[in-house]
């Protein structure tokens, strides 16, 4: 599988979707679409259901998340 360069899908703008992470040039946020894949769904029910989200994109949203895990820990209940 490719790398995929986040910062090439995903942005973040003040004016859209409250400044929210969203898949660039959409109002698709990154949270949807992990919370879709955390639920089951594949990166190609993703695109069926969000047209202007590529599969690309949905591999940015994942890059982006790993990427926000490495750099904040939440601690866990013992």
């Amino acid at each position: 599988m490719e790398t995929v360069n986040w910062r090439d899908y995903i942005s973040v703008d003040p004016s859209v979707c409250h400044g929210k992470a969203c898949i660039k040039g959409t109002r698709v946020m990154v949270s949807v679409v992990l919370d879709n894949l955390a639920a089951g769904l594949s990166p190609a029910d993703i695109t069926r259901a969000y047209p202007a989200v590529s599969r690309e994109s949905v591999q940015a949203a994942i890059a982006y998340a790993a990427e926000l895990a490495r750099e904040r820990v939440v601690p866990l209940p013992t």
